[in-house]
């Protein structure tokens, strides 16, 4: 079988877990990763794949480090036929400029992006079939992803209007420490609407939904809290079978203890390798309907959600497998739903 070989560009929180990922699949390799300054990570990730050096003035310091590198990110493109940009926020579009459309590479760009640095805004379970043979895809950002599969499983299944959300965002990643609200809690904006809402449209144009957003002193974990309009009549029940159905899509119970978001990681501790959930987390007690309103409350990991979204866009921009075929092999590598 031949593989595609995949390069990822930033090997950070995203990028090493895509790396990691991508290397779980029998289609795919990993053919190098970048790091930009010569420290614990990349010492790391030149133990577990070929490393470059992704601003070419800076081999000098991971030389004088005594870091194996394999050269620049000029001399990994030309071994890869796709890269995955993991790189900070905005960043991801003068690398395309600057290497991607030069070296006539297809390229995956993260949520932080804007849309336009893409042809698609991607997300596995609502369009998969829109990146088939494209060459840029933007994988939505991680909340994007979580309200992006939890909509598009309702929209399938019931009849909805509008949608309400409000997201309770971590501040940082549990690593940061130059950063971060101490003791506060920040509007993210103060004006309504957040970006989340019209970033879910770049991927469901025909959904009506607003959203507002809160940063919090927290690191582990996003939190929304939904109201959808429903247009027939359902009961939590329908909802809770509904849910069930997707992989991806994780109930749990306060009653089994899960009582906060320090719960949900502690348990994601005892389930995978760096405690990734890469699955929405919906409390089942919280599907509620007063009304003509469905209220739900998720969770998000916002440091893994997204993985399996970029494994299956390369599927998709290669035309390797059908939609189906490549949900149930990424989730059956990553053991999406594996819980016991």
């Amino acid at each position: 079988m031949m593989k595609v070989k995949v390069a990822i560009n930033g090997y950070g929180t995203i990028g090493k877990r895509v790396a990691d990922a991508v290397s779980l699949q029998d289609d795919m390799e990993v053919v190098g990763v970048t790091k930009t300054r010569p420290d614990y990570e990349a010492k790391l990730g030149s133990k577990r794949y070929p490393l470059y050096v992704a601003k070419p003035e800076n081999v000098e310091l991971f030389e004088k480090a005594g870091i194996e590198i394999h050269g620049t990110i000029e001399d990994l493109l030309p071994k890869a036929d796709i890269i995955v940009d993991c790189s900070p926020n905005k960043v991801g579009a003068e690398n395309k400029a600057k290497y991607y459309e030069k070296a006539g590479l297809k390229a995956i760009f993260q949520g932080g992006e804007k849309k336009d640095v893409a042809e698609v805004s991607f997300n596995a379970l609502a369009n998969y079939d829109m990146a088939k043979g494209k060459r840029y895809v933007r994988v939505v950002s991680c909340n994007t992803t979580g309200l992006t599969r939890f909509i598009y499983q309702l929209k399938t299944n019931f009849k909805i209007g509008r949608i309400r959300a409000t997201m309770l965002r971590r501040v940082v990643d549990p690593k940061e420490d130059k950063k971060g609200l101490v003791n506060g809690i920040m509007p993210d904006p103060v004006a309504i609407p957040s970006h989340h809402g019209p970033d879910v449209k770049t991927v469901l144009p025909d959904v009506d939904i607003v959203t507002t957003a809160f940063k919090l002193p927290t690191t582990l974990m996003h939190i929304h809290s939904l109201c959808i309009e429903l247009k027939e009549n359902a009961s939590p029940e329908d909802v809770i079978s509904v849910l069930e159905q997707e992989p991806r899509i994780m109930l749990v119970s306060a009653g089994d203890g899960f009582t906060s978001t320090a719960k949900v990681i502690e348990f994601a501790r005892e389930l995978r390798l760096r405690y990734d959930l890469f699955e929405n987390i919906v409390w089942e007690e919280s599907i509620g309907i007063d009304g003509n309103d469905l209220f739900v409350t998720q969770a998000v990991h916002q440091e893994a959600i997204v993985v399996p979204e970029n494994v299956d866009a390369i599927r998709a921009m290669f035309k390797l497998a059908e939609k189906d075929e490549s949900i149930k092999k990424t989730n059956e590598t990553l053991r999406i739903q594996k819980v016991f």
